[in-house]
């Protein structure tokens, strides 16, 4: 059974980090791109970043561009996004979901499995 588990949200100041964890189970993150997702209150869920799973290569919005990373380990079939310089736009509940799309798709609706979310929220 394909499982992705997001984990890591919190609450966290303004200016401060956090690091969001998608554990994948039930396939390999080599024959998947995975893509990190957000959705505000009252707002359409948007893409963050993805990392595509032929060559590792990374997309990510403009508005966080600089201040967040998206990584994979493989052995741990985990795929990590790194945000740092945290604003209060950034509060979101946050989902990883997983895709055999080749590159780095955008869009949700390229995405098969879904992870279940995790809150993310800045304070001012």
């Amino acid at each position: 059974e394909v499982q992705l588990q997001a984990s890591g949200g919190g609450l966290v100041q303004a200016g401060g980090s956090l690091t969001l964890s998608c554990a994948a189970s039930g396939f390999t993150l080599d024959d998947y791109a995975i893509g990190w997702f957000r959705q505000a209150p009252g707002k359409e869920r948007e893409g963050v970043s993805c990392i595509g799973s032929s060559d590792g290569t990374s997309y990510y919005r403009d508005s966080v561009k600089g201040r967040f990373t998206v990584s994979s380990d493989n052995a741990k079939n985990t795929v990590y996004l790194q945000m740092s310089s945290l604003k209060p736009e950034d509060t979101a509940v946050y989902y990883c979901a997983a895709t055999t799309v080749i590159g780095v798709p955008k869009q949700p609706t390229s995405y098969y499995y879904w992870g279940q979310g995790t809150q993310v929220t800045v304070s001012s």
